[in-house]
């Protein structure tokens, strides 16, 4: 694993932490997509930040990294990185809250998990 693969995965964990805060600082996930003016667009940007993240693993094939994530979970969070860059008016909040509610919590268990097997 490089350096530079590592760090990715931090701050995936970062964004991902961010991310909670919003939501505790809000109360409830939809209290905090229920704001237009701060809380949602800074989630949306959190999430597209991830999947970007993600997806300079993959460019750089990290994929000791990656095959410790589930390709369709991946998939799932490129997918709506792209849907968020495309169609932001559009953007069905309800797959945000599951993503919010049982996708990152995943997430941030396998960037422990990888980063926890560091020598």
């Amino acid at each position: 694993m490089s350096k530079e693969s590592i760090s990715k995965i931090y701050l995936i964990i970062e964004k991902i932490e961010y991310i909670e805060e919003i939501v505790k600082n809000n109360g409830t996930i939809s209290a905090a997509l229920e704001d237009l003016v701060t809380s949602r667009p800074a989630i949306l940007m959190h999430l597209t930040a991830i999947a970007e993240q993600f997806n300079k693993l993959k460019q750089s094939h990290a994929d000791d990294i990656l095959d410790k994530f589930d390709k369709d979970d991946l998939k799932g969070l490129y997918d709506v990185r792209t849907y968020i860059a495309h169609d932001y008016e559009g953007v069905n909040l309800s797959i945000i809250e599951w993503i919010i509610r049982f996708g990152l919590p995943k997430f941030k268990t396998q960037c422990l998990k990888v980063i926890d097997k560091l020598p």
